[in-house]
């Protein structure tokens, strides 16, 4: 039988003080949003290679497992916060796999797509969005975090502005901004310091 929001709640409340026993069921009642998430970030192109949806699953939840400055507020809480693990994860491979490539940074299959999904024989895609990201979080932490939600988490606006604390308009109105300002950065044609609000 499913667990309420409220039990989830109360565990990952648990988990927060250290207390661990509870993490099989956790793992159990959370796996299948967890393997959504990797799947998304992992394009189907790559189903032969060696890292699958399950590894980012298992080594994403391990690590946020171990946290306990980590003040967890529920499930969508969780899943954003597994959506970040799972980017720098991904952002680590595909360093190590882009420096035996040795090859020029690709970004032409890039649309930022609700649909993006990355393949680790593209590691310069990968490493392409993390810049974009790093760059708009000097500029804008909160745009920053509306991008990464969207793109690796694939949520919608409602439960962004969970995350984050705001109404659904409020992020559907910076998402536009957001995303015409990454758009322009991926063809080159962004300003060094221009920040999203002043995308057209």
């Amino acid at each position: 039988m499913a667990m309420t929001p409220q039990e989830i709640g109360r565990m990952l409340a648990s988990l927060s003080q250290g207390d661990r026993s509870s993490v099989g069921r956790l793992m159990t009642e959370l796996y299948d949003d967890l393997r959504s998430l990797a799947s998304r970030f992992l394009s189907r192109e790559s189903s032969g290679h060696t890292f699958q949806p399950t590894d980012l699953v298992n080594e994403s939840f391990l690590k946020l497992v171990g946290q306990t400055r980590i003040s967890w507020q529920g499930r969508t809480h969780f899943l954003a916060v597994s959506a970040q693990a799972m980017r720098r994860i991904l952002v680590d491979h595909a360093r190590t796999k882009h420096r035996k490539k040795r090859g020029g940074r690709t970004w032409g299959r890039l649309n930022l797509q609700d649909d993006l999904a990355f393949s680790m024989d593209r590691p310069e895609e990968i490493l392409a969005v993390d810049e974009i990201l790093d760059k708009l979080a000097a500029l804008d932490p909160v745009h920053a975090r509306i991008l990464e939600l969207r793109l690796f988490s694939g949520m919608g606006m409602r439960e962004i502005g969970e995350v984050l604390g705001v109404c659904s308009r409020t992020v559907e109105r910076q998402w536009a901004m957001v995303r015409a300002w990454a758009l322009k950065e991926l063809d080159g044609t962004g300003g060094r310091d221009a920040s999203p609000s002043r995308c057209s």
